[in-house]
């Protein structure tokens, strides 16, 4: 049985729901981490999360893959408007560099140092990674 939505006990939670929930909750997280969840910011999380959607509706199977889109929407979104997201908190010289989500279309998304070769941290559990991880 499916969760039932606190707002209109009458409809359950889908997978789709849930899975949108969670992505949304994900990327909010390390924006806050960053402390660059301003209200614009935000937007661009909502943006996203409509879009992704959409794209699950038209490609079920892809419910898996949707906190890293909408991690890297948002960073695509963050770095058109104000600069790269999330700064790497690994490499302690030379130029600042945004991290990356690995994999670009999977589960279980990463955001990762290619410079250095590591993992910094889940999508979600950027406040938990050394350093700071704000935008530039």
């Amino acid at each position: 049985m499916d969760p039932v939505d606190p707002a209109n006990p009458a409809h359950p939670v889908t997978p789709l729901e849930q899975a949108l929930h969670a992505a949304r909750a994900l990327v909010l997280a390390d924006l806050v981490a960053g402390e660059v969840a301003q209200a614009d910011v935000v937007s661009l999380v909502e943006d996203s999360v409509a879009e992704r959607r959409w794209w699950v509706e038209q490609w079920p199977d892809g419910v898996a893959y949707v906190a890293g889109l909408v991690a890297q929407d948002v960073q695509d979104a963050l770095l058109e408007r104000y600069g790269r997201w999330p700064l790497c908190p690994v490499c302690g010289s030379g130029d600042p560099h945004a991290l990356d989500v690995e994999p670009e279309l999977g589960p279980d998304p990463h955001w990762v140092c290619h410079k250095a070769g590591v993992k910094v941290a889940a999508v979600g559990s950027l406040g938990s990674a050394a350093g700071p991880a704000a935008s530039s």
